[in-house]
C-alpha cells in the first residue's frame, strides 16, 4: 500500500466531520474515525517492510531546480509516531463525542483534530526538509484552532495566540536551521541528510544550524524557557490536552531531537546545551506540578518535567541514552493520555478541576479512580508499570554519562531529585482527589461517566501495566527499529527486563520513592516555603510584552503611515534614490560600448507626449476628470511605444489593463468629494518634491541608459532557443508564462484572485457616500442609460467576446493569451454594466464572480497536478500535433488548460471588484452573509 495514503487519508478526513457535523453525534464521530483507522491499518501493514529495514518511501518531484519534492518515508522512529498519532487519535475521537456539550461545534471540533493529526503524520512522515517545516508550521495553526476552540472565553483565546507566537517563533529559527543545513548537505532530502553527519558536524554552520534548530525543538516541546505557554493551553477541550500532551504537538520537538539525533548529536554544542536544558525543564516543571490546585494545570507542568526527562536524556552523551528517551516518549503519551481523560471525566461529572475541592471521590466513581491511580503511579515511576521501567533507565544513564565533565555528578543527584518530585505530585493526585475526606461545594454530585467514555481509558491503563510486566514482548522490536533511525551505525545491545538485580539504579529508584513520599508528607512546609514568593502569571507577562512591542509598532506606523498620500511618495522615492544611488555613484561611467540608438520622430513624439501628459496631470490635479484624460494619455502612449518596438504581447496588456484602470478610477472618482479646493504647497515643499522629482528622474535615467548601452548575459536567449521545442509554441511571452515560468503565474493568479476577494468583503461592509450633483453643482442626468450607449455596447458584447476567444487561443503561438484575453472579456461585460445598469445584467443571469476565480485558479491547480500521474514535476506540459479532415494539422498543449484558469480568474478578479464598486451606487449593492448561530 502506497505510503502517501497514510497523512493523505487523514487530511481528506478533515473534511468528514464538516459534512456529517448536523448529523447524531455518533454518526459524526465514526464517520471522523473511519479514515484514520484505515490509515492506522495502512500502517500496520508496513511493519514487516520496517522491521526489516526495507523503509517503504514515496517521491515526487515539484520544484526539482529548488530541492523542493513531496516525498514521504517511514522508518522505526516514523513507524513509532504513527502508532502514537493514530491509535491514541482515535480514542480521543470516542472520548470527545461523550466530553463535549450538545452546544459544541462537534463538526467543527473533529476537522480540527483530524486536521492536527494529519499535520502531525506529515512531520513524523515527510523526507524533505521543507516539507517537514510546512507540516511543523500546520501543527501550530491546528492547534490555535483547538486551543481556542472555546472561542468565547478569554483564557482560550490568550492561551492559544501565546501557543502559536511561541511555537511560530520557533518555527522560523527551524526554517533557518533547515536551509543552512540543506545548504551544507546542498539536497533538502533528509535521507541524503542523514547520511551526512560528519559533513554537517565539520561545517563551520554547524552551530548555527544546531542552536536554531533546537530553538525549534524547544519552544515546541516546551522547554525551559519556554515552557510558559503549556500551562495556558490547558484551557482547551480536555479531549484537546490528552492529545496535545500525548502524542502530538508537544511530542514534535522530541521527535525532532530523535531525528536530527544522529547527524547533530556527537558534540560537546549538542550534549552541553540539550542536557542542562532538558535538567532545568525536568526540575522546574516537577516542582511548579507540585503547588498547583488545578488537576489540569498538575498534569500540564507535569508534561513539562516529562519532556525534560526526555529531551536529558538525547543530551547525554552514553550508548542507550536515545533509546532510553524514545522509551520514555512511549510511556509518557500511554499515562499521560489515560490522565489527562481521567482528569477530563473527573471535570465532567464533578463540574470542578479544583483539588482543594476534589475530595474523597473514590467512593463516587471508584472504577475511574481505579484507572486513574494505575496511571498516576505509571507516572510516579512504580515498579510493574511503564515508567517505572524507562525511569530505571535515565537513573542507569545518569550513572555513566560524562556531559558536564567534573560536574558530571550533579546529573545523578538532581534526576533523583526530580523522580522524587514526581512521586510527590503523583500522590497529591491520587490523595486530594480521591481520598482526603469528603467533596466541598461541588456544583454537582460526583458519579461515573457514561461507559464508552471510560474505555478510552480502559485501554491505555491495560497498556501501561502489559508494557510494565512484559515490556520485551511489547516494545522491544518497536525500539531495536527506532534504535537503527536513530544509530545508523549499530544499535548497541539493551535489554528491557523487569529485574536486574539489586544495583544503584534501583536504589536511586527505591530513593526517589521514598523521597517522594517524605516530600508530600511533609508538603505544608513546602507550601509555606512556596507562599513567600509572588506568583509570576506568564499570561499577564505575554500579554504585557504584547502590549508593548504593538505600542511601539503603532509610534513607527504613525510615523510613516499618518494617512499622507505625499508622504508614502516621499518614502518610495527615497528609498529608491538609496537603492540606486549606491551603485551609480560608483560607477565610473555610464555610458557602455553598445551603440545608441538613432532618434526617431515617432519617438520624438510619443517621448513629448509621455512629458506633456505626465505635466498635464500634475498641474491639472484639482479636476480630476481631466486629470484622469491626461494620464491615460501616458498609458496609451507607453502601449504604442511596445508596440513600436516589437513587444505586442506587452502592448496588448498594457492596453487592456489602462482601460480596467480607467473604469476604475472613473467610478472610485465618483465616490470621492466632487468640490476641490486648489491646493496652495508652501515654497520649501515645492523645493523638496521638485528636489526629489529631479534627483528620482536622474537616476533612473542614468540606470536605464546604462542598461542598454552596457552587454548582458540574459536568460531569455535560453528561452528564445526552447520556446517551441520545450514548450510547444512560437509566442515566447506565453510560453514563458504557462509553462517555463507557471509556477510564478500560478501564484501571481492566486494573489490576484485573493486581492479581488478581500476587496469584494471591504465593499461589502462599506457604505459611501453618493454625490446628488457634479464638482459644478449639475444633477446628474434623468437617463441613466443612454439609448445610444446602450445599443453599441450590446453590439459590440459578440464580437469583443470573439476576439477574446480568438485571442486566447492563438495565445500559444501568436501576441495573445489568456491574460489578455480574460481583459477584454472583463471589460466587454463591465460594459455591458455600464451601459444597461445592474438590473439588465441581473435579468440575463447574474453571474457570481467568485466562482470564476475559484473555477479558474482549481483549473489552473488540477494542470499542474495532472502531470504527477505521469510523474513528472507540477506543471510540467505537454503538447503534440494532430490531423482532422477539413481542419489540417493543429497543435494542442495541456498549457492551454492552464491557461484558461489565467483566463477565468482574470475575469472573475476584474468583475469582482469593477462591477462590484459600481454596485455600491444600486440596491443590488455587495452585502455580507447572514450569521446563523453564531456563524458564518
Amino acid at each position: 500500500m502506497n505510503l502517501l495514503w497514510v497523512p493523505l487519508l487523514p487530511l481528506l478526513g478533515a473534511l468528514v466531520p464538516l459534512l456529517t457535523g448536523r448529523m447524531s453525534r455518533n454518526v459524526c464521530a465514526w464517520s471522523t474515525a473511519l479514515l484514520p483507522a484505515c490509515a492506522l491499518i495502512i500502517v500496520i501493514s508496513l511493519i514487516p517492510e520496517v522491521m526489516a529495514q526495507q523503509l517503504p518511501s514515496v517521491h515526487y518531484d515539484w520544484v526539482p531546480i529548488l530541492g523542493l519534492s513531496i516525498s514521504f518515508f517511514m522508518d522505526g522512529l516514523g513507524l513509532l509516531f504513527c502508532f502514537l498519532i493514530l491509535g491514541i487519535g482515535l480514542l480521543v475521537i470516542l472520548y470527545a463525542r461523550y466530553y463535549l456539550s450538545p452546544t459544541d461545534n462537534v463538526g467543527r471540533f473533529y476537522s480540527s483534530l483530524i486536521l492536527f493529526m494529519s499535520a502531525m503524520l506529515g512531520v513524523v512522515l515527510s523526507a524533505n526538509l521543507i516539507q517537514l517545516w510546512f507540516f511543523w508550521e500546520l501543527t501550530s495553526v491546528s492547534s490555535f484552532l483547538l486551543i481556542s476552540f472555546w472561542s468565547n472565553k478569554s483564557d482560550a483565546r490568550k492561551g492559544a495566540r501565546m501557543a502559536l507566537t511561541v511555537t511560530g517563533a520557533g518555527g522560523l529559527a527551524l526554517l533557518a536551521g533547515l536551509l543552512l543545513i540543506g545548504q551544507v548537505v546542498g539536497t533538502y532530502d533528509l535521507q541524503a541528510v542523514l547520511a551526512s553527519g560528519d559533513t554537517l558536524r565539520d561545517s563551520a554552520l554547524y552551530p548555527a544550524i544546531v542552536i536554531l534548530v533546537l530553538l525549534g525543538a524547544f519552544t515546541k516541546s516546551a522547554q525551559f524557557p519556554f515552557h510558559f505557554w503549556l500551562p495556558h493551553a490547558m484551557s482547551a477541550p480536555t479531549p484537546v490536552s490528552a492529545y496535545l500532551h500525548s502524542a502530538t504537538m508537544v511530542k514534535a520537538g522530541v521527535f525532532l531531537l530523535a531525528r536530527f539525533y544522529p547527524v547533530l548529536s556527537h558534540t560537546e554544542l549538542w550534549f552541553g546545551i540539550v542536557s542542562i536544558v532538558g535538567l532545568a525543564t525536568l526540575l522546574v516543571g516537577a516542582y511548579s506540578a507540585l503547588f498547583k490546585h488545578d488537576l489540569k494545570g498538575l498534569l500540564a507542568y507535569s508534561t513539562i518535567s516529562h519532556l525534560g526527562l526526555i529531551t536529558l536524556l538525547f543530551g547525554l552523551d552514553t550508548d542507550l541514552a536515545a533509546i532510553a528517551a524514545v522509551f520514555h516518549i512511549i510511556n509518557h503519551a500511554v499515562f499521560k493520555a489515560s490522565l489527562f481523560m481521567a482528569a477530563g471525566i473527573i471535570d465532567h461529572e464533578s463540574g470542578s478541576r479544583d483539588m482543594r475541592r476534589l475530595n474523597g471521590l473514590f467512593k463516587y466513581m471508584p472504577y475511574t479512580a481505579t484507572l486513574a491511580m494505575v496511571a498516576a503511579s505509571s507516572m510516579a515511576g512504580v515498579p510493574l508499570l511503564n515508567g517505572f521501567l524507562s525511569k530505571e533507565m535515565l537513573f542507569t544513564e545518569a550513572l555513566h554519562q560524562e556531559t558536564l565533565g567534573s560536574m558530571s555528578w550533579l546529573i545523578p543527584i538532581l534526576v533523583v531529585i526530580g523522580g522524587a518530585l514526581a512521586v510527590a505530585y503523583s500522590l497529591r493526585f491520587i490523595h486530594d482527589v480521591f481520598f482526603n475526606g469528603e467533596p466541598i461545594n461541588l456544583p454537582k454530585t460526583p458519579h461515573e461517566p457514561p461507559r464508552y467514555m471510560r474505555v478510552p481509558v480502559e485501554i491505555l491503563v491495560v497498556l501501561c501495566l502489559l508494557v510494565g510486566i512484559f515490556p520485551q514482548f511489547i516494545v522491544g522490536d518497536l525500539l531495536l527499529s527506532v534504535g537503527h533511525a536513530l544509530m545508523p551505525n549499530g544499535v548497541p545491545y539493551f535489554s528491557l527486563s523487569i529485574w536486574h538485580g539489586f544495583n544503584i539504579p534501583l536504589l536511586m529508584s527505591f530513593i526517589a520513592v521514598a523521597g517522594g513520599m517524605g516530600l508530600y508528607y511533609q508538603r505544608r512546609h513546602l507550601f509555606a516555603f512556596q507562599s513567600q514568593f509572588a506568583e509570576v502569571d506568564a499570561k499577564r507577562v505575554f500579554e504585557d510584552s504584547i502590549q508593548w512591542l504593538v505600542t511601539k509598532a503603532q509610534f513607527v506606523q504613525s510615523f510613516i503611515d499618518n494617512g499622507s498620500f505625499q508622504r508614502y511618495a516621499v518614502w518610495l522615492l527615497v528609498a529608491a534614490l538609496f537603492a540606486m544611488g549606491v551603485p551609480l555613484l560608483n560607477m565610473p561611467e555610464a555610458a557602455g560600448i553598445l551603440p545608441q540608438t538613432q532618434v526617431d520622430p515617432v519617438i520624438v513624439i510619443g517621448a513629448g507626449l509621455i512629458i506633456i501628459g505626465s505635466i498635464a496631470t500634475t498641474l491639472m490635479s484639482h479636476r480630476r476628470l481631466l486629470s484622469l484624460v491626461m494620464i491615460s494619455i501616458v498609458g496609451l502612449v507607453v502601449s504604442i511605444a511596445f508596440a513600436w518596438f516589437s513587444a505586442p504581447d506587452l502592448a496588448l496588456t498594457q492596453l487592456s489593463v489602462e482601460v480596467a484602470t480607467i473604469i476604475l478610477f472613473l467610478l472610485a472618482l465618483y465616490f470621492l468629494p466632487q468640490k476641490i479646493t486648489h491646493l496652495h504647497l508652501s515654497p520649501s515643499r515645492v523645493v523638496r518634491d521638485l528636489a526629489i522629482a529631479v534627483l528620482a528622474g536622474a537616476f533612473v535615467g542614468t540606470l536605464c541608459y546604462a542598461m542598454l548601452t552596457h552587454p548582458m548575459t540574459s536568460i531569455s536567449d535560453f528561452f528564445v532557443a526552447n520556446s517551441k521545442t520545450g514548450g510547444g509554441g512560437t509566442n515566447i511571452v506565453n510560453v514563458i508564462l504557462v509553462d517555463f515560468r507557471g509556477f510564478d503565474t500560478f501564484g501571481e493568479i492566486t494573489v490576484l484572485g485573493i486581492a479581488a476577494l478581500g476587496i469584494y468583503k471591504l465593499l461589502a461592509g462599506i457604505r459611501l457616500f453618493i454625490p446628488a450633483a457634479d464638482s459644478d453643482g449639475r444633477s446628474w442626468a434623468s437617463e441613466k442609460n443612454p439609448l445610444m450607449l446602450a445599443q453599441i455596447s450590446q453590439s459590440l458584447l459578440p464580437l469583443a467576446l470573439l476576439v477574446s476567444a480568438y485571442i486566447f487561443l492563438r495565445g500559444h503561438n501568436l501576441p495573445g493569451g489568456g491574460f489578455i484575453a480574460g481583459l477584454i472579456t472583463a471589460i466587454a461585460l463591465i460594459q455591458q454594466y455600464i451601459a444597461h445598469g445592474v438590473g439588465w445584467m441581473r435579468d440575463r443571469g447574474d453571474l457570481n464572480f467568485q466562482w470564476f476565480i475559484g473555477g479558474g485558479l482549481l483549473i489552473a491547480c488540477l494542470s499542474g497536478v495532472g502531470s504527477w500521474i505521469f510523474e513528472r514535476p507540477f506543471l510540467t506540459s505537454w503538447f503534440d500535433y494532430f490531423s482532422l479532415p477539413g481542419v489540417g494539422k493543429f497543435e494542442l498543449a495541456s498549457a492551454m488548460v492552464f491557461d484558461l484558469g489565467v483566463y477565468l480568474t482574470v475575469i472573475g478578479a476584474t468583475l469582482s471588484i469593477l462591477a462590484n464598486l459600481g454596485k455600491l451606487t444600486t440596491t443590488d449593492r455587495p452585502v455580507r452573509s447572514a450569521v446563523k448561530g453564531g456563524h458564518l
